[in-house]
């Protein structure tokens, strides 16, 4: 096993399936079979859900709310999801706990660093919900913070594109993937891979990122395993 303790960053539409809002009950069990997977090979397991597709505060904005009030109401629907992914995992025999950046218990226990690795360590999968806790920061952004937090070996940043690419795949087909490549190409060639905060966060902490395609049965054990999936982002 390549990574021994792992930061996850899931998005919240992938949570939709292919419908546009909401939570697919298919996508959720297949999500996480592959998490609980992973756990019984020994690996540590953190994770960020973004909300996407419950809401998105920058929409929010747009509809008329406050930027402040939009991103608190975003940082409430990643925990819904954050909820809905602990009680999949456990029904299917894992053990999940969700921690929130914001006091809400009994709902989640606040996010502490101590305390999630203990519970790490221990075989939990900890499902760290609420973003950082603050406006005008995304949940890429908070990943990035966890990750490095917590020590992680690597941030996984599951996708359902297979990597990072000279163009957006979905729409050029000439679009070129990598195999790896550097934080400062990545900023040479402007490259989304994350926000540039999250981005920033990785490089100056030496956080390496994996671009992969979650969507796909297997990868997320393969790529702990340390076979060569997606996109790694380093150096």
């Amino acid at each position: 096993m390549k990574y021994k303790r792992i930061l996850l960053k899931l998005s919240g539409e992938s949570l939709a399936g292919k419908g546009n809002h909401g939570i697919s009950d298919d996508v959720l069990e297949e999500y996480a079979h592959q998490i609980i997977e992973v756990l019984k090979l020994g690996c540590e397991v953190g994770i960020v859900i973004g909300g996407g597709n419950i809401f998105r505060g920058l929409r929010g904005t747009e509809s008329g709310f406050d930027r402040v009030k939009g991103d608190q109401m975003g940082m409430l629907a990643t925990i819904i999801n954050s909820l809905a992914l602990e009680s999949t995992i456990s029904r299917l025999g894992g053990k999940a706990k969700v921690f929130t950046s914001i006091r809400m218990e009994p709902v989640g226990e606040l996010y502490n660093r101590d305390r999630v690795l203990e519970c790490m360590k221990n075989g939990i999968i900890c499902i760290l919900g609420g973003g950082t806790g603050n406006p005008f920061f995304t949940t890429d952004t908070a990943s990035a913070l966890r990750s490095v937090e917590i020590g992680a070996d690597v941030l996984l940043k599951g996708t359902r594109v297979d990597g990072v690419y000279t163009a957006d795949p979905e729409k050029d087909p000439k679009a070129r993937k990598f195999n790896s490549i550097t934080f400062a190409e990545v900023i040479n060639q402007r490259l989304r891979v994350m926000d540039s905060t999250a981005f920033t966060m990785c490089r100056d902490n030496k956080m390496p990122i994996i671009v992969f395609d979650m969507n796909k049965p297997g990868n997320l054990k393969e790529l702990v395993e340390g076979k060569k999936i997606g996109t790694l982002v380093a150096g």
